[in-house]
């Protein structure tokens, strides 16, 4: 039972890090690959300055990573837990969308 109560409050801390539409939005762009803050704000409608705030948060939560190269630094998912639940939402809510936009097209 003490397992279940520790895997419940980490599934627990990783939605709760998820339930913001910013943040997922952010999410579901990493899951494309690696972006730096200037690429992902051409996806997401923030502001640099708004979204390095919410980087920052998930990258204290575990969920994302940094990597720098020059001047220049990549943000990518860094478990495997998001890629799961990020894949699983994806799936129901996105692949729709592009199934419909094929099909008006």
């Amino acid at each position: 039972m003490d397992e279940l109560r520790k895997n419940a409050a980490r599934a627990t801390s990783l939605l709760k890090s998820m339930a913001n539409e910013s943040r997922l939005m952010i999410l579901c762009q990493l899951s494309q690959g690696e972006m730096t803050v200037g690429e992902m704000s051409k996806h997401v409608s923030l502001s640099q300055s708004a979204l390095s705030q919410h980087l920052s948060l998930l990258r204290r939560e575990g969920l994302v990573k940094t990597r720098r190269s020059s001047q220049f630094v990549y943000y990518g998912l860094d478990s495997e837990e998001v890629k799961a639940v990020i894949g699983t939402l994806y799936d129901q809510f996105c692949a729709c969308d592009e199934e419909g936009e094929e099909a008006a097209e």
